[in-house]
């Protein structure tokens, strides 16, 4: 029988040497949820924060095909397996709707951020366009545009986002159209989420969001946490000053 987790302490050694913050969020109690085949003494488990879902311990196709009932409506999520074991499972389980892709794994370096740098970065907006920091207007608008709604759409409240998120957005003629901001939150620290519109990509926006994000998590003690879905986006983690570690594989599922 699974079921959720109210004391994550179970799940800890399951997780164990596994570098993501966002199962940091979960364990900690944060944001997201954790399941597991034995509420108290759980030998397989599994974290959701979002769209990311993440399996470790004994392999478990009954696990693997559980929909928590809160999920019930998302159509999409991200699986990560421990091992190619829980992959398997993942591909028996999802046949054809399950999308095998590659994620790139960002090292955790606290204190290697050079601030004269990325100030400099943050200076070089081109005129035409506003810096702003993500406040309770932009809050409440990013999930009516749909296509950022990401650097909100995780924290229930605007009150939960100022105690353990942050963000940072770059306007023309008064809308968003670049911006870096927390995906989640965990004790002492985000896991950053940078989108720009397609028609302004490539003027260094993203730059500019990335560098006043990281320089403000730097300010107050926190650590910018960065995994990468693409190359695009390593190169623009390494360009602030992060550096690449290794490639996983992960799923993009039909959740239907």
């Amino acid at each position: 029988m699974i079921a959720k987790l109210t004391d994550t302490a179970g799940a800890e050694a399951l997780f164990a040497g596994w570098e993501e913050s966002l199962l940091w969020s979960c364990l900690q109690g944060v944001m997201g949820e954790i399941y597991g085949d034995n509420p108290e003494h759980p030998a397989s488990v599994m974290a959701i924060l979002g769209d990311f879902c993440y399996f470790a311990g004994r392999p478990s196709g009954e696990l693997v095909a559980c929909k928590p009932e809160r999920y019930r409506g998302q159509k999409f999520i991200i699986m990560v397996p421990q091992n190619e074991e829980w992959a398997g499972l993942i591909e028996q389980c999802f046949g054809p709707r399950a999308k095998r892709v590659s994620r790139y794994a960002i090292r955790k370096e606290p204190g290697i951020f050079d601030e004269e740098r990325l100030g400099a970065m943050v200076k070089s907006l081109p005129a035409g366009y506003e810096l702003r920091q993500i406040d309770r207007e932009l809050y409440d608008r990013c999930p009516k545009l749909g296509w950022c709604r990401d650097w909100v759409a995780q924290y229930e409240s605007y009150e939960q986002f100022c105690e353990c998120g942050l963000g940072f957005v770059v306007e023309k003629d008064g809308e968003p159209v670049s911006g870096a901001s927390s995906y989640s939150g965990f004790r002492g620290g985000i896991e950053i989420e940078i989108d720009t519109k397609e028609e302004y990509r490539r003027k260094g926006l993203a730059t500019v969001c990335g560098a006043a994000l990281v320089l403000e998590c730097v300010k107050r003690g926190w650590y910018p946490s960065w995994d990468a879905q693409n190359l695009w986006s390593v190169a623009l983690a390494e360009k602030l000053g992060y550096h690449y570690s290794h490639t996983y594989p992960a799923y993009e599922i039909d959740w239907e």
